[in-house]
């Protein structure tokens, strides 16, 4: 009796109209993403990874990535093809895309390429911005959105503390390199050996760079001297560190003379909005001892110290005053695949939720927290301090959001 049930069933399933694989897989798209190759040759980050975008793709975006983009983060044109994205061979043709997400700003000739009202995703790097940029972001009406003033529902900044893990870390090695002797440097060590006196390390800011600059200087044993504008991040440090350890609110007494003596200097204090400010001055670096160590992380918000001048991973370092200084703005791509895995962490859920809102002007104005991200909007620029300074008409996106209801 069962049997004959199980017969009949089976009969019934077998003449039974079903889905057609095709139709499942006849997936329709919503919004187009594009990932371009970056034009520096020291830029070696990339937004996505493969698995990253395997997913974008099953939730129903279509991803393109322009030919070679992952290569220096070693993910290959295949890598992307298997995760379902269109390769792309046209550097002019990847910027047809409805989003573009890419590490650095836009470059002069990639304005003739983005169509108009694309949504932008980028760095700002503000010191090699001018005027400019702004206004044919603005005559394209560019939703440009800055990965420095992207938050989160808690009010942090998600690629900023990512980015200032891998800085903060990598400090500390960059520093032993250039206080070695085959670099020219002192030829000292980091940290101190038996017999011999600790190095002195000196890091201005008590963030995530500091922090993690921190742990890797308690680790090797040097002597640690952190100053911060703030007490209460002292008291953070101290505590997420869990040692005692020397510490400072800025002042020109106690700071001076540990800069005066320090072996490593490293800037790491930042500004929510604007510049980094400058709290190192010239005649503080002519005071110091030969062949010491300024790593001026802050050198994309224009740096701590005023001596420090932009240079890049192709010639790293410049000497003034005796004092070598490294002021490369990007640190993490020098560590490009760490680096893009924790970049698609981030934009891999906003780019999912944006999907599934139908937009970027929905994922906008629904999403307060994403909205501080927002640089410009369609013709305007929508963040105050870059507007006053650059000299541009400034429009309140919170007004825009309230004229839509």
């Amino acid at each position: 009796m069962a049997t004959d049930t199980l017969k009949e069933l089976a009969r019934a399933s077998a003449i039974s109209p079903k889905e057609s694989p095709f139709a499942i897989q006849a997936k329709q798209f919503n919004l187009s993403l594009g990932l371009p190759k970056e034009s520096s040759e020291f830029e070696k980050r990339i937004a996505l990874t493969p698995d990253a975008v395997a997913i974008l793709v099953r939730n129903g975006m279509s991803v393109s990535v322009e030919t070679l983009a992952g290569q220096s983060a070693n993910y290959s044109d295949v890598d992307y093809a298997n995760a379902g994205a269109q390769i792309v061979y046209s550097h002019k043709e990847i910027f047809e895309n409805d989003i573009i997400l890419k590490i650095e700003p836009l470059k002069n000739e990639e304005f003739d390429f983005i169509k108009p009202n694309t949504t932008l995703i980028s760095t700002l790097n503000l010191p090699t911005l001018d005027q400019t940029y702004f206004s044919n972001l603005n005559k394209k009406k560019i939703t440009a959105i800055a990965f420095e003033f992207i938050e989160d529902k808690v009010g942090e900044f998600p690629i900023i503390r990512a980015m200032s893990e891998i800085a903060g870390s990598a400090v500390l090695l960059i520093a032993t390199e250039y206080l070695s002797s085959v670099n020219n440097g002192k030829g000292i060590i980091l940290g101190g050996i038996t017999g011999v006196p600790p190095t002195n390390v000196v890091i201005l800011g008590a963030g995530t760079v500091g922090e993690f600059a921190t742990r890797s200087a308690l680790g090797l044993g040097a002597n640690i001297k952190v100053f911060d504008r703030q007490l209460y991040r002292l008291q953070r440090l101290q505590y997420a560190v869990g040692s005692r350890i020397f510490t400072s609110i800025i002042d020109s007494v106690n700071l001076g003379q540990a800069i005066k003596e320090a072996d490593v200097v490293i800037g790491a204090l930042r500004s929510e909005i604007g510049m980094a400010p400058q709290v190192i001055t010239e005649e503080m670096v002519s005071q110091m001892k030969p062949n010491s160590l300024i790593i001026d992380v802050a050198i994309d918000q224009g740096g701590c110290c005023e001596t420090s001048e932009m240079t890049s991973h192709g010639k790293p370092v410049f000497k003034k005053h005796e004092v070598i200084h490294y002021c490369v703005p990007n640190i993490a791509s020098r560590f490009a695949h760490t680096a893009s895995i924790a970049l698609s962490n981030i934009f891999t859920p906003v780019l999912i939720k944006t999907e599934g809102l139908g937009g970027v002007n929905e994922m906008i104005f629904q999403n307060k927290w994403f909205m501080k991200g927002v640089v410009c909007y369609k013709g305007s620029v929508t963040n105050l301090h870059l507007a006053k300074r650059y000299n541009l008409k400034y429009k309140d996106l919170g007004l825009i959001l309230s004229a839509r209801f």
